[in-house]
Formats: C-alpha cells, sequence, structure tokens
C-alpha cells in the first residue's frame, strides 16, 4: 500500500464547510424504505443496482487538468470524470484509518495512522474511521479543485466494488497527486480486507460524488445511505 501524506483539518476548512451546508431543502427527502437501509458487510445498500450505476459511468469526460496516480510509484492514469450533478473516477482502494483512535483504527495498526481528520463529527471529534464509511478526496491542487467542482466535507458518496454498492461521506482529504482512499468501515462494508497495513483493492473501485450535497450530521451513516439511495435514484434519471 502506498505512503500517506494527509493534509489535516485546520480551523479555516472546518470555517468553509459550515459555511457551505445546504438547507434540508436542497436536497432529496428521506425515505422510509431507503432510512431501513443498514451497514452490511458484502451487502448492497439502499435501492438502485450497482449495475445500474456503473452503466451510467461508462465513458469519461474529464473534468480533472490531468490525471492521478493510485500509489506514490504507479504512473498517472486516473481522470476525474464529470456526469450531470455528480463527478466520478475507478481506481482502487487503499485504506484509510485516521481519525479517533479505536480498536482497529490506531499508532499500532496502520504504519501512517493521524488521530484527525480534514472533516469532523458535529460534536468537533475527528471521523471514525473503524465505523463510518468515508472516502477520501485529494488535496486541491492544480490537477483539480473538489471544491469548486461542488464537492463538500461531508458530501454524499456511492462506493461500488464488483456488484456492492455503499454510501459513504467525503471524509478527509489525501496527497495532492494521489486517488482511491476509503475508510476502514467503507471497505469492510463492501467486503474488502480493511486491514489499513496489507488490505485494500489494487482495482476495481468506483466512486460516484454527488454534488451539493451533505449528510447531516456528517457521522450519520443512516442519513448518508437515505440520501444516497434518492440520490442515486435521481443521477439514474439525469444521466
Amino acid at each position: 500500500m502506498r505512503r500517506r501524506t494527509f493534509a489535516l483539518a485546520t480551523a479555516a476548512g472546518t470555517a468553509l464547510l459550515a459555511a457551505a451546508a445546504l438547507p434540508a431543502t436542497a436536497q432529496p427527502a428521506a425515505t422510509s424504505a431507503a432510512a431501513n437501509a443498514v451497514s452490511r458487510p458484502g451487502v448492497t445498500e439502499g435501492s438502485v443496482s450497482a449495475a445500474d450505476l456503473l452503466a451510467k459511468v461508462t465513458g469519461c469526460s474529464q473534468i480533472s487538468h490531468g490525471k492521478y496516480r493510485t500509489d506514490e510509484e504507479t504512473s498517472a492514469t486516473i481522470p476525474v470524470c464529470g456526469k450531470k450533478n455528480a463527478v466520478f473516477w475507478k481506481a482502487d482502494m487503499d485504506i484509510d484509518c485516521d481519525g479517533q483512535v479505536t480498536a482497529k483504527c490506531n499508532k499500532d495498526t496502520d504504519p501512517w495512522f493521524q488521530p484527525e481528520t480534514r472533516w469532523n463529527q458535529s460534536d468537533g471529534k475527528p471521523l471514525n474511521a473503524e465505523k463510518l464509511p468515508y472516502v477520501v478526496v485529494p488535496s486541491v491542487s492544480g490537477i483539480w479543485d473538489f471544491e469548486s467542482a461542488g464537492i463538500k466535507g461531508g458530501g454524499i458518496v456511492a462506493v461500488i466494488h464488483k456488484n456492492k454498492v455503499e454510501y459513504a461521506v467525503v471524509g478527509d482529504s489525501g496527497p495532492e497527486k494521489i486517488i482511491g482512499e476509503a475508510s476502514y468501515a467503507a471497505a469492510k462494508g463492501l467486503g474488502i480486507d480493511p486491514d489499513p497495513a496489507t488490505g485494500g483493492a489494487e482495482s476495481g473501485v468506483t466512486y460516484i460524488l454527488f454534488k451539493n450535497s451533505k449528510a447531516s450530521p456528517i457521522e450519520s451513516h443512516s442519513d448518508a445511505v437515505t440520501r444516497g439511495d434518492a440520490l442515486a435514484k435521481k443521477f439514474l434519471q439525469e444521466n
């Protein structure tokens, strides 16, 4: 797995997130069916299939000004692609265990462990990578500016691996030139080995990030699933 050098949260970043929070009316309403969805290892969340989502991202209209590496030693081959009200990329999955110290995520289990995340919970604490499915976005650079693209901390992400769909939030930022990383919980939910030192997936992971979306609060996975299911249905209709 690659060596990670994350950009950590700052007071300015926290203030920007608060200012960018969308009102509830700007997002799809929760539905009782989606609200009942829970995170189960290796099981699709929500009502939209992986096959239906993947059918909408077969081509790429590149919006990044260059391409990303999946690891420090690999070539830059991964573009960020645009769709209506969403962006996506297809990459690997390295495991991010940063945030709160837990039994599975700590300096002993993860050689690159950092006790902070770019975005925090509603109580000010870092996110819990062991429990919360979240995705890492590359830090803003000349390659791509996620903020200008409508992607915010707490934004909803559909993560697809094989025939499984997991809904996550944008929770951390990483190196400027590397893409393809998600939390311990996100990997576990997709049936991917979540070990931060030896786990992950070498390829075959699709990340669809819905613009101007936000879980409320960021640490509520059930809210991410509810909103994600509605956003995924809207994505299929619009693309």
